[in-house]
């Protein structure tokens, strides 16, 4: 499995494109890191892209290499699919999360023609570790999402997670969730992390970023990581919780890249909305 660093925004260590097989591609990342992308692939000629969920800095390049590469094979969740053949609400939602840096941070976000898809409406969480197909397994894993999925690649035991295993950069950075609106659900977020456990997966492979090996240590601590950040964003406003989640990320080797892969103005608003919808 390869391990595909698109140096988004010119920094290391912010997106990871998982490459398990051949031309086969876990979230691409975003139009803006294309080049970085296909420099990382070499010669190889994507044939497949597997999305785990929407968000542009995992999906938004996905019409650009269609675009490129006109026979590839899109994965997706039922939920996702619609916004992915015609983009427009998801740019419109970006855009009032992230105003005038969108074009900077996202670049291009072109349609996928619908005749690329394979679109996947795997059953809900707690009903078991997904279904087959061609040598992965696809489980609905919501909580940072709600059309979130995730692969199992059967044949390394890599379980591919995109953010719902949370984010880690470096040996001694901290394990977070990242918890940007609109759908945060911490509740779905630990059935998810019980269908990863239930693979017993040999490592998980993080877009933020790499692969790890302490499968069991690593899920085990993101289930206490994900209550701890729902009590401090209860305890905390927007501005101090920023900062407390600022201070662990500048504590880290990898201070840039946390604050670009789970940029701090945007963790709160997710958590605070988790709370207001579901009063706990």
């Amino acid at each position: 499995m390869r391990e595909l660093d698109v140096l988004h925004l010119g920094t290391p260590k912010v997106v990871c494109c998982h490459e398990p097989e051949p031309g086969v591609l876990v979230d691409p990342g975003p139009g803006s890191a294309l080049d970085g992308l296909l420099a990382a692939l070499g010669d190889v000629e994507p044939r497949r892209i597997l999305l785990t969920h929407i968000h542009l800095d995992h999906a938004g390049a996905t019409g650009l290499l269609v675009r490129r590469f006109p026979d590839v094979e899109v994965w997706v969740h039922r939920i996702g699919a619609p916004h992915v053949v015609d983009p427009s609400k998801l740019i419109a939602s970006a855009t009032r999360l992230y105003g005038d840096d969108m074009e900077r941070l996202w670049g291009e976000i072109a349609p996928v023609p619908e005749a690329n898809l394979r679109v996947f409406d795997p059953p809900l969480r707690g009903t078991g570790g997904g279904e087959a197909v061609d040598g992965f397994r696809v489980a609905y894993t919501p909580g940072h999402a709600s059309h979130h999925v995730s692969y199992l690649h059967e044949a390394t035991g890599t379980a591919l997670c995109g953010d719902v295993a949370g984010i880690r950069i470096g040996a001694d950075g901290p394990l977070i969730g990242p918890t940007p609106p609109p759908d945060v659900d911490i509740g779905a977020w630990h059935d998810s992390i019980r269908t990863l456990q239930s693979w017993r997966p040999q490592r998980v492979a993080l877009t933020h970023f790499g692969s790890f090996t302490d499968t069991a240590e690593h899920l085990a601590r993101l289930d206490e990581e994900l209550d701890h950040e729902v009590e401090r964003a209860r305890e905390l406003d927007d501005a101090a919780y920023r900062a407390w989640m600022d201070s662990r990320f500048a504590a880290s080797s990898e201070p840039a890249a946390y604050r670009q892969a789970a940029p701090p103005p945007t963790l709160h608003p997710g958590l605070a909305r988790y709370l207001k919808k579901f009063g706990t």
